[in-house]
């Protein structure tokens, strides 16, 4: 498994730990969704930032070739589809005067869903091929 390939599993499996701890803690406690968004986000970011560099300090450092940036590309252009959807979402419920809570559900939502499929785009992508394109 290449380091891209590594990195683009941390990404999404961080993403899908740091929503699911998000959703037990807001469930499960008290407290307002606000500072529970956003430590689950920094704590997030500080993770996966520490298992990137694990990684990078881990294995052979193999240079980005042809195959790596237009797997980049592809699972990132998925990923940015779900940016915007819920980006619109939440212009839709700050138009029609929904509550905070929900834009800003609405927005992690689509941060979290766009990690979680250009994840899965790149690794499907890394084991079969990218689509209408011969296998590597």
């Amino acid at each position: 498994m290449s380091s891209e390939e590594k990195r683009s599993w941390i990404l999404g499996s961080v993403a899908i730990a740091s929503y699911s701890t998000y959703l037990l803690l807001l469930l499960l406690t008290d407290l307002s969704y606000a500072p529970i968004l956003v430590a689950v986000v920094v704590g997030s970011i500080v993770v996966s930032i520490l298992l990137h560099i694990a990684v990078t300090m881990r294995g052979p450092h193999e240079p980005k070739d042809e195959r790596d940036r237009e797997i980049a590309v592809f699972g990132d252009n998925i990923g940015q589809a779900f940016i915007v959807l819920g980006g619109v979402i939440a212009l839709i419920l700050a138009l029609t005067q929904a509550g905070y809570f929900w834009i800003a559900n609405a927005l992690y939502l689509g941060f979290v869903l766009s990690a979680v499929f250009g994840t899965v785009a790149k690794v499907c992508a890394y084991r079969y091929g990218l689509p209408g394109r011969r296998a590597w």
